[in-house]
């Protein structure tokens, strides 16, 4: 211990010689005796440490005894240095002086009984508590170090580090110093570099040393709070007396004692700046906790004596050593370190000092600390940084940051201080306008919302732009509605262009939030924006041109839902529902106008085609102007929005203009190939081609121009492809996977419609249609899909009766055109019998005759019978009826139907459906059925209990043909009287 306290004071001494710029010429030789030296100081304290056998008394002797002489070796190599090398560093001098002296005296005792060194104590120092009573020398280093050479904190001592001389009196002045707050027990020697005081120091009535020493009639000095406080005692002025003298005082004058305050303070001053190179080295060393703690201590109320003690801490170099300490493994340790910094960056100066050697990031990850003063003094220490706007960017700049502060703010409700400084930090922060937008990405919204009501017209702008950017989730969009949306009209009215771009860039964020459309449009901003879009103004000369966001508001405000028709739009009396918004818009649309233009007008008037009379203008207006050629020829614009907006309206009006937009597309150029695209694959598929094929299949389906149109392209083939693609892998892979089948298999059926054009005859043969519908009728999740099927199914069927022929022996010409199965050919054996279909009477085929039988199409419409969608139901039904016509034979197609159950399929769809037309057309299955059925089918069908009140119901409900139907059935159930006279119901 004795020996470690030795070279510890000597390495100052050491450092001071290796780095000084008077640089003595024997420099080199001193420093390697003096490395030497403490190799073999090493060496001889490694013999003491081996635990193999015991250190027997001679043994232990003859170590002690080399060590003394390596510290004496040591002591004269330090006396070497001459003077000069610490230029005017008087304390410097004496202190190598002094330990040099001490080192060539140097005598360690040795005690006489065997002593077996214990392994706990090898490989570390003891403090002063640790060492036995008996054993402490009475003048002893306070802090013991182990000095090996692997010791890596000993070439971290300050390069330039004082030391000043040991004072006699440290003992009784640490007994009444109060400028440091904690003790310094585990500091390096402070008396090393404490200067001496004096007995005058002292108030001898607090025996602490003066801060204001004031001096009385008597001529004793006191401290002025005292000696106030001892005067206030006496009541009678004539019994004051002095405390120190007992001399009667006739007058409580006070005298300021300038001379000795001015001493006190340039000696605390002195000392503090020992204290400071004191706090440096204990830093530099960092041997233990408690020496780093007490370090920091002990700055810390440096600090809080006087200011400029701050600036001196900071011009000394100390800071890049202090923000070492943040990443310390000893919670005190990060705390004290926190609490430092912060006392040090109390000044704009000291701030920008510590963020230059200071990682903020740093102390944002201890925000997240569960250790609760860690978290308060690094709240603390940004509060005190965030005081500085420079620094307020590069805080919210610390990725996750600025999240963290608004966590704390919002989560941590039962840590009422964080609450209240991470609350404070956040304002501060706020100085920044990209801090209030990065708190608003991460959901703390307030900041840009109050400096958007609240502030200056530019910063109003900034927030505006800032809040048409960011992405609003759903629980924050409404709230900004309601907050921000007068603000945002207010600066509709009364901003200069810029603001105005804002705040249209703000309005068309809140409004995409459908929610939001009944909180703007009571903010009248449906006004503002129609006469923005049809009378755009104009601000100091310049065309304010917000016409495309206007338009895009307005189309948000209307898919919202909000009622527009009785809506007024400007002064003249106008709503949104009037042929004059109508005209005005549609004009807009024929105009050359930008494509994302465009496409809001056309999002407009289809919100407007919602409404009977505005659809009914539009339609009037698009059939009497070119505007149904500029709605086709957008199909084809590059701008995929527009294109699809462009279809989506003319599919809303083709029930009414179907024919005219079907004549047009086929008179456009690249059209109506272009619409068929074949995707890459089922995940590939895009909105516009599914939105392509669904206008295809919805204009008229009886157009035969654009069927041949359509058919002279080659479409078909890939049409079907896709289609097998996509049953093979299913319609969730992608989307639209699911809208492109409807429209591909509505495309198929729409040939259906024509087939008494040859080509169509012959394609549909081809193809084999009737397999194909009757393959997706149940491989298809898609409702729609399946209506389609049953419809095409249904007109395929209409036309088997007319294509179904009794067999003939010779192949007549037109078997020769359309080749049938070889069981049909009139090239087969005579002896081999041809089949006649019951139903049509004739030789039939699913591919040739579209035969449903034949198809095995039966047992699926049936199938598709048991359908909660009313539309698949009526279709298949439909479907079945044309095996149930005059034209075939019904005797035996009841029969056959029977075979499968029908009857019984159809009675509860009457049961459980009330839709018109599926009722009649069921009603009208049940009366074929008992009209050609005989006794079997009547029997079947009036077991049915729940018939009667059904049919009962359908009399006196239902429209003209349903009730005739119900009526027929009733009276073959002999549920109501025969008509004997020519009374007609």
């Amino acid at each position: 211990m004795e020996l470690g306290s030795y070279l510890y004071r000597a390495s100052p001494a050491i450092i001071e010689l290796q780095t000084t710029k008077n640089t003595p010429e024997n420099a080199m030789r001193i420093l390697q005796s003096l490395s030497k030296s403490v190799d073999l100081a090493k060496n001889l304290v490694g013999q003491c440490q081996k635990d193999s056998h015991p250190i027997s008394d001679p043994e232990l002797g003859s170590i002690i005894e080399q060590l003394e002489g390596v510290i004496k070796l040591m002591g004269e190599e330090l006396s070497l240095i001459p003077p000069s090398t610490f230029g005017d560093q008087e304390y410097a001098k004496i202190a190598v002086r002094s330990v040099s002296k001490e080192m060539q005296n140097a005598r360690f005792g040795v005690c006489q009984t065997q002593v077996t060194i214990p392994k706990a104590l090898q490989p570390r120092a003891l403090s002063l508590e640790e060492l036995p009573k008996e054993q402490v020398p009475t003048e002893r280093d306070l802090y013991s170090i182990d000095f090996s050479t692997d010791n890596p904190q000993l070439p971290d001592i300050p390069h330039h580090m004082n030391v000043i001389p040991k004072s006699k009196c440290y003992r009784s002045q640490r007994n009444h110093e109060n400028m440091s707050n904690g003790s310094l027990k585990n500091m390096p020697q402070v008396t090393q570099f404490m200067e001496p005081f004096y007995e005058t120091f002292f108030c001898p009535l607090t025996k602490n040393i003066m801060e204001d020493p004031v001096t009385i009639e008597s001529g004793v000095t006191y401290e002025r709070k005292a000696i106030t406080e001892w005067f206030e005692k006496y009541n009678n002025s004539a019994e004051i007396c002095c405390p120190a003298t007992g001399q009667k005082l006739l007058s409580k004058g006070l005298s300021t004692n300038i001379a000795l305050k001015t001493t006190i303070e340039e000696w605390k001053e002195r000392n503090e700046a020992a204290r400071i190179k004191v706090a440096r080295a204990a830093l530099s060393l960092a041997i233990s906790e408690s020496m780093v703690l007490e370090a920091l201590n002990d700055l810390q109320s440096i600090c809080g004596r006087k200011p400029y003690n701050k600036v001196q801490i900071r011009n000394v170099g100390m800071l890049p050593l202090i923000v070492k300490f943040v990443e310390y493994k000893d919670t005190n340790v990060r705390r004290a370190t926190l609490e430092l910094l912060r006392e040090l960056a109390e000044d704009d100066e000291g701030k920008e000092m510590v963020a230059k050697v200071m990682d903020i990031s740093t102390t944002i990850k201890m925000l997240s600390s569960d250790q609760q003063p860690i978290r308060h003094a690094a709240l603390l220490f940004l509060l005190e940084l965030s005081r500085s706007q420079s620094l307020c960017e590069k805080i919210g700049s610390v990725a996750g940051g600025i999240l963290m502060l608004i966590t704390i703010k919002y989560n941590w409700s039962f840590d009422a201080f964080a609450l209240e400084k991470a609350d404070e930090i956040l304002k501060n922060l706020e100085t920044s306008p990209n801090n209030i937008k990065r708190m608003a990405d991460n959901g703390y919204l307030e900041p840009l919302l109050h400096h958007l009501i609240e502030g200056c017209e530019e910063m109003k702008m900034e927030m505006g732009s800032y809040l048409g950017e960011i992405a609003l989730g759903h629980d924050s969009k409404t709230y900004v509605a309601e907050r921000a949306s007068p603000a945002l009209v207010k600066m509709l009215h009364t901003g200069n262009t810029l603001t105005k771009k804002a705040a249209f860039k703000a309005l068309e964020q809140i409004s995409s939030y459908h929610p939001n459309g009944k909180i703007l449009v009571e903010a009248g901003i449906v006004k503002i924006m129609v006469e923005e879009m049809l009378n755009p103004r104009k601000i100091h000369n310049e065309t304010m041109n917000s016409i495309k966001e206007a338009a895009a508001i307005l189309g948000n405000l209307l898919e919202s839902g909000i009622e527009f028709e009785n809506l007024e739009v400007n002064t003249h009396g106008h709503t949104m529902g009037s042929d004059y918004i109508v005209y005005s818009i549609i004009h807009m649309l024929k105009n050359s106008t930008p494509d994302e233009l465009n496409t809001n007008l056309i999002r407009i008037l289809l919100c407007l085609a919602k409404s009977p009379k505005s659809n009914a203008t539009i339609v009037s207006v698009v059939r009497e102007t070119e505007a149904s050629y500029t709605l086709i020829e957008l199909i084809n614009n590059p701008h995929e929005e527009l294109g699809i907006a462009s279809m989506k309206l003319l599919i809303t009006l083709s029930p009414y203009l179907g024919h005219t937009f079907a004549e047009r597309l086929c008179k456009t150029r690249g059209q109506p190939e272009s619409l068929i695209q074949s995707p890459a694959g089922t995940n590939q598929i895009t909105e516009k081609q599914a939105v392509s094929a669904n206008f295809l299949a919805d204009l008229p389906h009886q157009n035969l121009r654009l069927n041949l149109a359509l058919l002279s392209n080659d479409s078909v083939p890939m049409i079907l492809q896709s289609i097998h693609q996509m049953q093979r892998s299913g319609t969730r892979t992608s989307r639209y996977a699911s809208a492109y089948l409807e429209g591909l298999v509505g495309i198929i059926v729409r040939f259906t419609t024509t087939l008494f054009e040859p080509q169509m005859l012959f394609l549909a043969r081809n193809h084999n249609f009737t397999s194909v519908l009757t393959e997706l009728l149940t491989k298809t999740s898609s409702d729609k899909v399946q209506r389609l099927s049953a419809i095409g199914l249904k007109n395929l069927s209409s036309e088997s009766v007319n294509l179904s022929k009794p067999p003939q022996i010779k192949r007549t010409k037109f078997m020769k055109f359309f080749k049938l199965p070889r069981s049909l050919s009139a090239g087969s054996s005579k002896s081999k019998k041809i089949q006649v279909c019951p139903v049509h009477r004739g030789a039939c085929s699913s591919q040739n005759t579209f035969c449903l039988v034949d198809a095995k199409a039966v047992e699926r419409l049936l199938a598709c019978l048991e359908h909660e969608n009313a539309e698949v139901i009526e279709a298949a039904l439909s479907a079945l009826c044309t095996l149930l016509d005059d034209k075939v034979d019904v005797d035996k197609s009841v029969s056959l139907l029977s075979g499968v159950d029908c009857i019984q399929h159809v009675l509860n769809v009457v049961k459980e459906h009330r839709e018109e037309g599926l009722r009649e057309k069921s009603l009208w299955v049940i009366e074929r059925f008992l009209m050609k059925g005989g006794d079997r089918s009547a029997s079947y069908i009036s077991q049915d209990r729940s018939l009667p009140a059904t049919l009962v119901s359908a009399f006196h409900h239902g429209d003209g043909s349903t009730k005739q139907m119900a009526a027929k059935i009733l009276r073959h159930l002999n549920q109501m009287p025969k008509v004997t006279t020519n009374f007609t119901i």
